[in-house]
């Protein structure tokens, strides 16, 4: 650190320049270099939320004195924050706050993918302060004032506990809740503070992560938004029924519904019966269940990258809860659901760490098909095919097993590494056989409900 209170660097002369020709401060503090924050001239408080963006995938060796440049083609930038390693080097990435959401925006369009050395592209995306938090391993009979009461004598600032309920018995939770906070800062304490993996609720040691931000879709474009998103369905809940309930209070205006397990998404002809439609429903009891609605968030259908809580993840095509955006109008749910980028360790199994990877995604529920074949000495051979309805997909593992439970851990193992999972559970089948062990084709095997092992 210099006697001003600089940086010293290997390019501390171009930082110096870019200082003087820009009237910007730079100041180092805590693992970051902050340029401006305020800019020359600033008056007032600082941009609103949605002006800040993500950089990622930023060559170690380059500063301020080169990335500046690049992004005020974007807008007037009112900070620049470059993530610092002690040796000197930056940490490849930056959080670039320009003056308005506009110029935030512009940056995204013009930067992201963009070559900032040669074969060396950058990754630039919305950033948004994190106020929510995903704790795994809740009791599955706990209610959300039970855990909000909890949550709020272990930690400060708890505005809401989202619970969602069990798709096949609305008594109980899925195991999992959302903590959202007042501030960012409040959820970054709570977090350090639960985070160990030693904390425990009701004797059970939980898992705390961030959740993932919700995306932002521009007011423009919600403006235009006819298709509502409805949950907490019964399982038994069709798509007639959905469609006389969100068409009673004027009949015909439903153009549409597609029920997916326990939710669905109903299109209307007219913006304006959808939003009349999500003040009479939201809140209504159809066929024993409370159910909640809101206004479906579109996707591009370019997709768009992933990135963590305050990381560059990679690529990954958003696909929408059901079909092909140019057929059926693709649409993601608010992200309510969305947890954080979680490692599979957190899960005391694969079954429970696909339902957790789908509702991140805003898939449907995977679907579980029971097959079996004839094996030795007369003993019958399980193994099941995972479908997935909102990617169209379904996966099938190569090996079989005896017993229900293995065959489902195992499948769901399977499905979770076709997709990609970047934190796979060790999970080892030891009771596993490669398949198939016959010439025979295996045969659907129907068990009945009560019969099939509770894994949620």
């Amino acid at each position: 650190m210099g006697e001003d209170g600089r940086t010293e660097s290997p390019n501390e002369a171009a930082l110096l320049a870019l200082m003087e020709s820009t009237g910007y401060s730079m100041v180092q503090e805590n693992g970051q270099r902050k340029f401006g924050g305020p800019p020359p001239g600033w008056d007032g408080p600082p941009p609103p939320r949605g002006c800040e963006v993500f950089v990622g995938k930023i060559p170690r060796d380059m500063y301020e004195d080169e990335l500046v440049p690049v992004f005020e083609r974007a807008g007037r930038i009112y900070e620049f924050r470059l993530m610092m390693e002690f040796s000197g080097e930056n940490r490849g990435y930056a959080f670039v706050m320009y003056t308005t959401r506009e110029a935030a925006q512009r940056s995204i369009h013009l930067l992201d993918n963009h070559e900032i050395r040669p074969g060396k592209f950058i990754g630039v995306c919305v950033s948004l302060d994190n106020c929510r938090l995903f704790i795994g391993s809740i009791p599955k009979d706990k209610t959300k004032e039970e855990i909000l009461v909890e949550m709020r004598k272990v930690t400060e600032g708890v505005v809401d506990v989202i619970v969602y309920p069990s798709a096949t018995d609305k008594t109980k939770n899925r195991g999992f809740a959302f903590v959202e906070y007042d501030s960012h800062k409040a959820a970054a304490m709570a977090r350090r503070k639960l985070i160990p993996g030693t904390f425990q609720l009701w004797g059970h040691t939980i898992q705390v992560d961030w959740a993932e931000p919700e995306k932002d879709v521009d007011e423009e474009t919600m403006l235009r938004v006819r298709v509502l998103y409805v949950r907490n369905l019964m399982m038994t809940t069709t798509e007639d029924t959905l469609r006389q309930e969100f068409s009673r209070f004027k009949p015909g205006t439903v153009e549409r519904v597609k029920k997916l397990t326990d939710y669905a998404f109903v299109h209307y002809h007219s913006r304006e019966d959808a939003v009349t439609a999500l003040h009479l429903m939201n809140g209504a009891l159809i066929d024993g269940a409370t159910i909640e609605v809101t206004l479906a968030k579109p996707v591009s259908k370019e997709g768009g990258r992933r990135f963590g809580n305050r990381g560059y993840v990679g690529n990954s095509n958003l696909v929408g809860p059901y079909g092909d955006a140019s057929s059926t109008g693709s649409f993601l749910f608010q992200g309510r659901e969305d947890g954080g980028m979680m490692g599979g360790g957190q899960f005391s199994s694969a079954v429970t760490l696909l339902e957790y990877y789908c509702l991140k995604n805003s898939w449907a529920l995977p679907e579980y098909y029971l097959y079996s074949t004839p094996g030795q000495e007369g003993k019958l051979m399980l193994i099941y095919k995972v479908v997935i309805s909102s990617t169209r997909s379904s996966f099938m593992p190569d090996k079989v097993c005896t017993v229900l439970e293995d065959a489902k851990e195992l499948a769901a193992q399977n499905a979770l590494w076709n997709l990609g999972y970047p934190g796979l559970l060790s999970y080892g089948c030891t009771r596993a056989f490669p398949y198939p062990l016959s010439p025979t084709t295996p045969q659907r095997l129907y068990i009945p409900p009560n019969q099939i092992p509770a894994f949620f």
